[in-house]
């Protein structure tokens, strides 16, 4: 992992919790002054939420922090990209990853409006609804609206657009002319919180083992249910075995 945190008990929280789970987060500095990210999560009785971000040592990350990171890239497989921290930094990761041959993932959260068209030539874009209707310009409210939608960013540049749609599903555009639609897993979800992150975060995990789209897109949706069945961003991450199970 590559990022900051601040000098705050939140930043040794986080660090810790990382290392625990075996992340290398040698690529993880500490901004003196500043607060760690932080998110305020609200949550409806129907596991929706809305949440507040206070960017803090995450608007830190520069281009230069992303440079001295080369050697994680030179070993990865995968690079995953969002949009948490500065712009100019997520296109030096860009360029990085291309440099070293890596497949590119943009998950383009939190929603923006107007996004380099750089960031966008990569292999996978996998927007939320939302975040799909911020670079589009196109309402969704059906399954039809969500594959045009994908069909539009996928003519942006990526390889591959993906569009999930929570309780709905998701929808792949993987080439021309070839859209799918990925059923959702049937749970119980009590918190939809970091739904998105688990479904990037597999769907990583997926192609880096080399599987094919469409079933690394299922793989990435069994992984984004599970995480709605638990409260909380982290401790909702769910386990390998937890993924297999429910695929099988």
């Amino acid at each position: 992992m590559v990022g900051r945190v601040g000098d705050d008990h939140f930043g040794s929280t986080l660090l810790d919790s990382l290392r625990r789970e075996n992340i290398d987060v040698s690529h993880v500095w500490h901004s003196s002054g500043i607060s760690s990210g932080l998110a305020v999560i609200g949550v409806e009785s129907s596991g929706q939420n809305s949440i507040t971000v206070i960017p803090g040592a995450n608007g830190d990350v520069s281009p230069d922090d992303v440079l001295a990171a080369e050697d994680a890239f030179a070993g990865a497989d995968v690079l995953l990209l969002q949009f948490e921290i500065p712009l100019p930094s997520v296109l030096m990761a860009l360029r990085l990853g291309r440099k070293h041959g890596l497949k590119i993932i943009v998950d383009p959260a939190p929603a923006l409006a107007e996004v380099p068209a750089e960031i966008l030539q990569c292999d996978v874009l996998c927007p939320n609804e939302t975040e799909a209707e911020a670079l589009t310009g196109r309402k969704i409210v059906s399954r039809q609206d969500a594959i045009e939608a994908a069909r539009e960013l996928q003519a942006m540049g990526p390889n591959c657009s993906i569009i999930t749609l929570g309780e709905n599903g998701v929808v792949l555009c993987d080439g021309p002319g070839s859209c799918h639609y990925i059923p959702p897993f049937d749970v119980n979800a009590v918190d939809t919180t970091a739904a998105g992150d688990a479904f990037a975060a597999a769907l990583g995990v997926a192609l880096a083992e080399g599987q094919p789209m469409l079933k690394a897109v299922r793989f990435a949706s069994a992984a984004g249910a599970l995480a709605t069945t638990r409260t909380g961003a982290q401790p909702a991450m769910p386990r390998r075995d937890a993924v297999d199970s429910m695929l099988n």
